[in-house]
């Protein structure tokens, strides 16, 4: 299995459409094959901080996501509107 947690930093004017964009993204990543799980965060401490933390069966699933219509369109308007940072981790 993949964990990945991609932090999201995001400005005050931001952050609303950002959310948004990443709650489209967790709704249709939860109905993808190999999905595990998917869920956004937003910190209790940093209000310009949020993350999403997914898991993935393989990197098949992971590629396939990756590739996916909604993926490219909310990851690339998130990129627009803020700072992304991703961790990969394997179990």
């Amino acid at each position: 299995m993949l964990r990945l947690n991609c932090f999201i930093q995001v400005s005050r004017t931001e952050r609303q459409e950002v959310l948004e964009c990443a709650e489209r993204l967790t709704a249709a990543s939860l109905l993808q094959d190999g999905c595990v799980a998917y869920d956004i965060f937003e910190s209790a401490t940093r209000r310009d901080v949020l993350m999403i933390c997914e898991t993935w069966r393989d990197q098949a699933a992971l590629d396939a996501h990756s590739a996916s219509e909604e993926f490219v369109r909310e990851v690339n308007r998130m990129k627009e509107l803020a700072e992304l940072k991703l961790e990969i981790f394997s179990f």
